[in-house]
């Protein structure tokens, strides 16, 4: 399968949990006791229908099929206070910061962000109450008992927005897949071309005395992205989990750098204006290109109050700089 089509982080299903077992109106009998008291026991609960955090899923891909989700039915209650069994639950996997929502309304129901975290997005009808519940002195045999509550029917949705220290943003060919091409494991497709990122990418960096962060590699922004043009804000959500946004500007631009980084800010800043918040370092990539004397004028165009560093991630230039900047900006 090709890279576009393994990532999947949108997905609207239908669930249904199960319906409540009836209680029992069952009364007592055996070869001792000819009429005995009410033991009719309750009915079974229906299935829920649960979402599960799974750390080691990055994408809803195993869900996209899958537009059904169907939970058991709880059992009738029996004799002898018997309860009926609990419903088949259905648990749905997801990876971590995955957001349910009610489809109709888009209303948040909850949000996984723990690997093994649970959590009920549809739940299954109660189990009815048998009639050993409802004896009194005045009625001391009830022949009745509570139907059990039906379950739901509900489609939902299931949005996934990626979880990392670091967020890269800038435009197309910026140097951001190269970049986490070099300082992880990751091996995004790269090519000289505008939007060869068509998903989001992980990695994992390693640091210092053996920690690491993860950093996301978000595919490209342009000008009106915002507003639906080239891949719209399909994708912008994803930034809003990262702790740390790292803009990247090529030493190449036909722009100023603070241009460049303004036109990015105000992108961000029309899709959530929370985004403006986190801290931001810049990397001024691509600087295998210039000598010291660009160097020193390009550094006039720098935004003042922001940490940056020039790299080149083609010549390992400054990787180890752009790394403690960017350790210092998540443990602020």
């Amino acid at each position: 399968m090709s890279q576009g089509s393994n990532f999947v982080d949108y997905v609207k299903i239908c669930c249904r949990s199960g319906h409540g077992g009836a209680g029992s109106a069952h009364l007592h009998r055996d070869k001792h006791t000819a009429m005995g008291g009410p033991d009719g026991g309750d009915g079974g609960r229906g299935g829920h229908v649960i979402v599960k955090g799974n750390a080691q899923l990055w994408t809803l891909l195993h869900l996209k099929y899958r537009k059904h989700v169907i939970a058991g039915n709880g059992d009738p209650g029996g004799s002898s206070l018997s309860t009926g069994k609990t419903g088949r639950d259905e648990i749905l996997e997801v990876p971590l910061g995955t957001i349910a929502r009610d489809a109709e309304t888009g209303e948040v129901i909850f949000e996984i962000t723990q690997d093994g975290e649970t959590k009920v997005l549809t739940p299954g009808g109660r189990g009815g109450q048998g009639n050993w519940h409802f004896k009194s002195a005045t009625q001391q045999t009830p022949r009745f008992a509570q139907p059990g509550l039906p379950g739901q029917e509900v489609w939902n949705i299931l949005e996934l927005k990626l979880l990392a220290d670091v967020g890269l943003v800038g435009f197309p060919n910026a140097g951001k897949s190269t970049l986490l091409s070099v300082v992880s494991a990751a091996k995004p497709e790269i090519a000289d071309y505008a939007f060869t990122t068509i998903v989001p990418n992980l990695g994992i960096v390693s640091y210092r005395d053996s920690k690491s962060f993860v950093m996301a590699d978000i595919p490209g922004i342009i000008e009106g992205a915002s507003k639906g043009k080239g891949l719209g804000f399909r994708f912008l959500r994803h930034i809003e989990r990262n702790s740390v946004l790292l803009f990247m500007i090529p030493a190449d631009t036909t722009r100023t750098i603070t241009e460049e980084y303004q036109i990015l800010q105000h992108e961000l800043q029309e899709y959530n204006p929370e985004l403006m918040h986190k801290p931001h370092v810049l990397a001024i990539t691509k600087s295998d290109l210039l000598d010291d004397e660009l160097t020193e004028e390009m550094k006039q165009q720098v935004p003042k109050g922001i940490p940056y560093v020039f790299i080149s991630s083609v010549a390992q230039k400054n990787i180890d700089k752009l790394k403690d900047l960017l350790w210092q900006a998540i443990n602020q």
